[in-house]
C-alpha cells in the first residue's frame, strides 16, 4: 500500500458528532442574530415570523450551541480533554510555525516547517480563540436572556461585549472554513472531520510529532522520503 493510499485515524466518531452539532447552531445563530445586531437585516424578522419568533429560535440554537460540551464529556472525555491540554500546551516550534506559515498559506511549499503536534500552532491558535469566543457570546447571552438577575452594569457590558464577540468568532470561523475546505496545502484535514482519518503524507507534513509518535508506536509505517526534483 503506498503512503498516499495510507490513513490514519484522527478523530472519533463523538468528536465528528458534536463538531457538527457546534458548527450547524452556530450558523443558525449567526443568521437569527444578524438582524438583532443591526437594522440592516430587519427585513429577516419576517421570514421568521416576527421578532418573537426570532429570538425564541435563536436562544433554542444557544442551548444546541452550548450542548456538544456536554455530550464529548460523556461520550469521550478523553479526545475532550486532550484537545484542551494540546490548545494551552504552547512549544518553541509552535511559535516557529507561524514564521513559517503565511508562505505556506499564499500557496509556497515550506521544506522546514517545524514538526506539530496533534493539533498544530495553527489548529491551537483557532481552539482558544473559539473557547473565548464561546465563552463571551454565552456568558453575555446568559446576561441578556436573564437581565433580572442581574445588576444594570453588568447588563450594560453585556450588549456590547455580545456583539465584540459575534464578531470576533464570525472572523475566527471564516478563517477556519477557509483553511479547511479551500486551502489547497490543508482541505484534506475535512476528511478528519467527516471520516474520521486522514492520509499519513498529510500527518507527516502538518504534525510531524504526532507522525512520529505513531511511527514509533507501529501504528503506521513510515512514509518514504520524498525526492527532491533536482536529485
Amino acid at each position: 500500500m503506498s503512503s498516499q493510499q495510507q490513513t490514519v485515524k484522527r478523530f472519533s466518531k463523538p468528536v465528528i458528532i458534536v463538531h457538527w452539532i457546534n458548527a450547524v447552531a452556530f450558523l443558525a445563530l449567526y443568521i437569527t442574530g444578524l438582524p438583532l445586531y443591526t437594522d440592516f437585516f430587519s427585513w429577516m424578522y419576517g421570514v421568521f415570523g416576527g421578532p418573537e419568533n426570532l429570538r425564541l429560535l435563536h436562544r433554542i440554537f444557544a442551548v444546541v450551541f452550548i450542548l456538544p460540551v456536554f455530550i464529548i464529556l460523556i461520550t469521550d472525555p478523553k479526545s475532550f480533554f486532550h484537545w484542551i491540554k494540546q490548545a494551552f500546551t504552547w512549544r518553541k516550534s509552535d511559535f516557529q510555525f507561524f514564521a513559517k506559515f503565511p508562505k505556506e498559506f499564499f500557496g509556497g511549499h515550506v521544506k522546514d516547517m517545524p514538526k506539530q503536534d496533534f493539533y498544530n500552532a495553527g489548529e491551537k491558535l483557532n481552539s482558544i480563540m473559539q473557547i473565548v469566543c464561546a465563552v463571551i457570546l454565552i456568558g453575555s447571552g446568559i446576561v441578556i436572556w436573564m437581565p433580572h438577575l442581574f445588576s444594570t452594569g453588568i447588563i450594560q457590558w453585556a450588549y456590547p461585549l455580545h456583539n465584540i464577540g459575534f464578531g470576533l468568532a464570525a472572523a475566527v470561523v471564516v478563517g477556519h472554513v477557509f483553511l479547511s475546505c479551500g486551502h489547497p496545502n490543508s482541505k484534506i484535514s475535512m476528511q478528519g472531520m467527516t471520516k474520521g482519518d486522514v492520509p499519513v503524507d498529510y500527518a507527516k507534513d502538518h504534525h510531524g510529532k504526532w507522525y512520529d509518535e505513531l511511527v514509533a508506536k507501529g501504528e503506521i509505517k513510515e512514509a518514504p522520503k520524498k525526492k527532491d526534483k533536482g536529485a
